[in-house]
């Protein structure tokens, strides 16, 4: 199971209790009730949440940033320089090495764009914002061979969606 399919697990749990919270205040709205008694249970289950959150959500919260793919990476980058237009991607070049980090300097000579990579499945792997007047460094390493798309994620015309752009990432050296 993925990391992400265990913080969307997650997610949706807190999201059912948080809505069973709601219901239950909602059918409880209409009694009439003194305020003291009321209070002193507000303030005990408010105590139980805030230590449910410290002993539950802080050992969740360290291992979901323990598992982050975001390192260091101790290589000389390989660069690519990538512009977008509308509407279509501008690198300067279009091949790297896998296994060796690579560094993207993302801009737009026009609006914004989205630049998600994607991986042979469709998945995507990594991904910034191309901004006019802004570069916006990713740096990314490729685990595997192949051919991956480049895209744009954020509706930026009417031919938005041909807006395609391919990277090879070889096996071998390939100079930065």
């Amino acid at each position: 199971m993925s990391i992400q399919t265990v913080s969307a697990l997650l997610s949706l749990v807190a999201i059912l209790l948080l809505a069973a919270v709601f219901l239950r205040v909602r059918s409880l709205a209409h009694e009439g009730r003194e305020y003291a008694p009321v209070q002193g249970n507000a303030y005990r289950i408010r105590n139980i949440g805030f230590w449910i959150l410290v002993l539950v959500g802080l050992p969740i919260t360290i291992w979901l940033f323990r598992e982050t793919p975001y390192t260091a990476q101790a290589a000389a980058p390989q660069v690519i320089n990538a512009t977008g237009y509308q509407w279509y991607w501008d690198l300067d070049r279009d091949e790297v090495a896998a296994g060796t980090p690579v560094e993207f300097h993302v801009t737009s000579a026009d609006v914004n764009h989205g630049f998600g990579i994607y991986d042979a499945d469709g998945t995507l792997v990594a991904q910034t914002q191309a901004m006019p007047g802004y570069v916006n460094r990713l740096t990314h390493v490729f685990d595997a061979p192949g051919t991956y798309q480049i895209l744009c994620l954020e509706y930026c015309g009417l031919v938005h969606h041909n807006m395609i752009a391919e990277i090879l990432v070889t096996e071998g050296s390939t100079d930065g």
